[in-house]
């Protein structure tokens, strides 16, 4: 599902990814650890096609990223890649449902369907009664299973997730990483998760642990 091939990247003077190579499969939910600072997010941002190399390649779903014009890359990353980050990014003007629906309306979807498979998903993660609520209106758990819902929307290959549990507590953490396994065993997703939390990473099927702009290790759990 995901393969790079000697991914460089530097901001300035700082090589900040040193010749990264990773091949994951598809239905895998692999977690990427490693201290601040390792280069974990910039891995996450250029596999999500938000960042790109200075060197190196990209394979998705066997379409090489590097070839891709402005246009059809973000046609891509809307239909191919769902994004669940730390912040939820939520827009506070909009209700769960509106939010949800977005990803569906860049790409084109009509009202009516987008309306119906937000409702289902929403409805899935247990939001069927605070679909017509805003943001504010949510607790933090509730704002990130709108976040994981809208991530759902285009029905993407590939889900990436930056630090998602990071404003949690242990309760809800816990609920947002089993609902990550359940997605995966119901959707086949692909999920791939950048963490500090020790938990969420054994629980998944494999972890890459980063250090300096490399992967050090590589544990199947």
């Amino acid at each position: 599902m995901i393969q790079t091939q000697n991914i460089i990247k530097s901001y300035q003077q700082l090589q900040v990814l040193k010749g990264i190579n990773l091949n994951i499969q598809k239905g895998e939910v692999v977690a990427i650890v490693g201290k601040s600072g390792a280069g974990k997010s910039t891995l996450l941002h250029i596999l999500g096609t938000l960042d790109s190399p200075d060197e190196g390649k990209l394979l998705i779903n066997n379409t090489d990223i590097t070839t891709l014009s402005a246009k059809e890359l973000a046609s891509f990353r809307n239909k191919e890649i769902g994004f669940i980050f730390q912040f939820h990014h939520l827009l506070p003007e909009f209700n769960a449902l509106e939010n949800v629906c977005i990803p569906a309306y860049i790409g084109h979807v009509s009202q009516k369907k987008a309306e119906a498979r937000a409702k289902d998903l929403l409805a899935y993660l247990g939001l069927e009664k605070r679909m017509h609520h805003k943001p504010s209106e949510l607790s933090g758990g509730e704002q990130q299973r709108v976040a994981v819902a809208r991530a759902l929307m285009n029905e993407p290959s590939v889900v990436l997730a930056d630090e998602p549990s990071g404003n949690l507590d242990t309760a809800t953490s816990q609920e947002l990483h089993e609902l990550f396994f359940e997605l995966r065993d119901k959707f086949q997703q692909t999920f791939v998760i950048v963490t500090h939390n020790p938990e969420l990473a054994q629980m998944s099927d494999r972890t890459l642990t980063m250090q300096d702009g490399n992967i050090i290790s590589r544990q199947n759990v």
